[in-house]
């Protein structure tokens, strides 16, 4: 309600992805996001593995809705996450909360976005929240990244896209 309040847009997206989105939004290879289930019998290779982050999916429609000329899109997604425990049991199912807008204006930037978190935060009763900068993260760009701590725990990370991860899918503004 808070995001739709803020002029969002909800999306709903597949939690299924390709092994290759990794490499669009410069997840290292050693990286835990990378330890993902395979689908057994995906109808293709951009559709064989379930998400472990829903990152690649928001910036996919996001590059959609840029490359149709859309002068600004404010999105957001309450989506599926998959982490892998073994090869032998189901995995864990984490639903997520993701925020993605670009505007050609420029009127909004990572303070905007900060404030979409602090009102969401505020609404879902979440208590000491802080910000930490996020310095390990290459799908952000360094300097204008951060992740959001309750009582000290990471529940969440937010910034400005990598421009390398903007312009792997055809965005050449600004996204946050």
């Amino acid at each position: 309600e808070s995001l739709r309040a803020a002029g969002l847009s909800e999306i709903f997206t597949y939690t299924f992805i390709g092994p290759k989105s990794f490499d669009k939004i410069r997840v290292p290879e050693n990286d835990a996001r990378r330890n993902y289930l395979k689908i057994s019998n995906p109808l293709g290779e951009d559709t064989s593995i379930m998400r472990t982050t829903t990152l690649p999916s928001m910036l996919e429609i996001l590059s959609k809705n840029y490359n149709n000329r859309n002068p600004e899109a404010y999105l957001y997604e309450l989506g599926k996450v998959f982490e892998k425990t073994s090869d032998e049991t189901l995995p864990n199912e984490k639903t997520v909360v993701t925020v993605g807008f670009y505007d050609s204006s420029e009127a909004s930037d990572f303070f905007t976005l900060k404030g979409m978190i602090e009102s969401v935060a505020a609404a879902m009763n979440i208590k000491n929240v802080s910000y930490v900068p996020c310095t390990d993260n290459a799908s952000y760009h360094p300097g204008r990244c951060a992740y959001l701590l309750s009582d000290g725990e990471k529940i969440g990370v937010f910034g400005e896209i990598h421009p390398t991860v903007a312009a792997n899918y055809e965005i050449d503004k600004k996204v946050y």
